[in-house]
């Protein structure tokens, strides 16, 4: 009897696979992930948010017999771990056009990307597939220094399965985030795909919601639309109309209320985004044309400016002769420094738009003396001809800039930076996008830029679209590159692997940074290279997930020595 007992115990146990694996591993339904080894060691400083995955399945073979359900309990750490659901999403398009070695697949098919946030504790195996669960420790700040064996405890009527892992805490508390990092927050795709009344409650709450979690996500400065933001629309075309900024012209007299800009900045700076960022002046590939300005006249509301107004029509300089240093003076009213502000004057202008991108830039220079000039580029002879005073090169075209020796750099990337370098597509690997951390240590980047935190939209705005089938802005982008986080239901934001990948790449940059306040840059920079051959660029460094999870492991030990 005994024997029979243990006979059907035995079969049981083989109907289930249960492993640990690692943030960056990216678990696909159809393929086993690479594993964590019992006991394998995640080091962070005190603040970050350490994150691994759970990854389970049922057995194919197994696929007519009853699922068990398991109750998943984490034990051994101080702080309460939080679990979501690694939810595989569609992707028709995950590459496009030239691309290297380092992606996951080129095929069209299921990507594990969102978080979607659980609502108990319990696991219900599916057949055949694998699936994870993305277990992180949000609490961490309180924690004392020190090594933690955590224990993955899963618990059914019929079985009971412990995997196990150590969290290794510094004694040293990660510090403030200095670099300036931006992703694109474009106010009127929460409003579409909510189907919401601009800036009526539901919106309002939407967008706190969203600019809440960029906060978490170590985005400090959210693109604040004034006026409309003139990107990713067709000529001749508009976007939503998002205005905070209440404009009349009456009697030949400009007049301008920023009550809904004052409410937005609040919201910016209580989630932690201490810069603001204004939308171009002029359009986008080319400062042709002036963007959308709503304007209450004494015929009623009136789109004043737009693509029908040219870039240098005196009517657009006289507007911003008067409204440009009455936002100025507001911002710096509501307790912004001039250094926490940023100006545009068009996005990603080409060597043939020199020109137009000039004689745009003249309509304004007198007005932003003084004042943070940023601007999207990747030729440098905007940058010698002193065009762009502080540019923004991808990460495939910086290399130029850093050998011209040009100083507090930026970098950003989008659908553009897809061979070579990282980015965060869904077909990359997570070691691909989590690089970058390393990598603006090393250059010493000031800020970070990308297009999109949640554009719903497909290519140049022609339609609307669920961003939870359609990845690819309307096959137009690889999937991953036009949002980083999901519209949750009831205006929630959730959470992607890419965005919680990248806030771990700051992470890194943050501890690189602390162990350098303490220990200097030479011996950093040793530590990164120890073992390695050369340099690292943009377009040549570590592939590997287990080569960044050991930095941290040699960042921990070296910290260990002014604990």
């Amino acid at each position: 009897m005994e024997e029979r007992t243990e006979r059907k115990r035995a079969k049981d146990m083989a109907k289930y696979e249960f492993y640990l694996a690692g943030s960056l591993e990216k678990v696909f339904w159809n393929r086993m992930p690479q594993v964590m080894e019992e006991g394998e060691r995640i080091s962070i400083l005190r603040g970050e948010i350490p994150a691994l995955q759970l990854v389970y399945r049922m057995l194919p073979e197994a696929q007519d017999e009853e699922r068990d359900i398991f109750r998943c309990e984490i034990k051994g750490f101080p702080a309460r771990a939080r679990l979501r659901d690694v939810e595989q999403i569609p992707s028709a398009m995950p590459v496009r056009g030239r691309t290297d070695d380092n992606y996951l697949t080129r095929e069209p098919g299921l990507f594990p990307d969102l978080l979607k946030p659980r609502r108990d504790d319990l696991i219900v195996p599916v057949e055949g597939q694998y699936r994870a669960v993305w277990i992180d420790f949000p609490g961490t700040k309180e924690v004392e220094g020190g090594i933690y064996p955590v224990e993955v405890a899963l618990t059914s009527e019929k079985e009971e399965v412990r995997l196990g892992f150590t969290l290794e805490v510094s004694a040293q508390e990660l510090p403030p985030q200095k670099l300036i990092h931006t992703q694109w927050f474009h106010a009127d795709c929460l409003a579409d795909y909510y189907r919401a009344e601009v800036f009526g409650e539901f919106h309002w709450q939407a967008i706190e919601k969203q600019i809440k979690l960029a906060g978490e996500l170590g985005v400090n400065m959210i693109l604040t639309p004034v006026f409309t933001p003139p990107l990713d629309t067709a000529v001749g075309g508009e976007r939503t109309t998002v205005q905070l900024a209440d404009i009349s012209y009456r009697e030949g007299k400009w007049s301008f209320d920023f009550q809904k800009l004052e409410r937005w900045c609040g919201l910016c700076r209580r989630y932690g985004a201490e810069y603001i960022e204004i939308p171009h002046l002029f359009t986008q590939w080319g400062a042709k044309a002036t963007p959308k300005i709503m304007v209450e006249t004494d015929q009623g509301l009136e789109k004043m400016f737009g693509w029908h107004v040219a870039a240098t029509d005196p009517s657009y300089r006289s507007f911003l002769r008067a409204f440009l240093p009455a936002l100025q003076d507001k911002l710096l009213s509501l307790g912004y420094r001039k250094e926490q502000i940023y100006f545009h004057i068009s996005d990603e202008p080409s060597v043939e738009s020199m020109e137009t991108y000039q004689q745009a830039k003249a309509v304004v220079t007198d007005l932003l003396e003084g004042w943070n000039l940023i601007d999207a580029l990747s030729d440098y002879d905007f940058y010698e001809k002193g065009l762009v005073a502080q540019p923004i090169p991808s990460n495939d075209h910086i290399q130029s800039f850093v050998d011209h020796g040009v100083k507090n750099l930026w970098t950003y990337y989008c659908c553009s930076q897809k061979y070579l370098v990282p980015n965060r597509f869904f077909a990359m690997p997570g070691a691909r996008n989590r690089i970058m951390g390393v990598l603006m240590y090393l250059y010493d980047i000031k800020g970070f830029l990308q297009w999109s935190f949640n554009f719903y939209n497909s290519q140049l705005s022609a339609e609307h679209i669920d961003p939870f089938l359609n990845t690819h802005a309307g096959y137009a982008f690889p999937s991953g590159d036009s949002f980083l986080v999901y519209p949750g239901p009831e205006g929630e934001p959730w959470s992607s692997l890419r965005a919680e990948v990248q806030r771990q790449a700051l992470y890194d940059m943050r501890a690189l940074e602390k162990l350098e306040s303490l220990a200097g840059r030479e011996t950093v920079e040793a530590l990164i290279y120890e073992g390695g051959e050369k340099p690292f660029t943009f377009t040549e460094y570590p592939k590997e997930a287990s080569w960044l999870y050991e930095l941290r492991r040699r960042v921990a030990r070296k910290l260990e020595e002014f604990a």
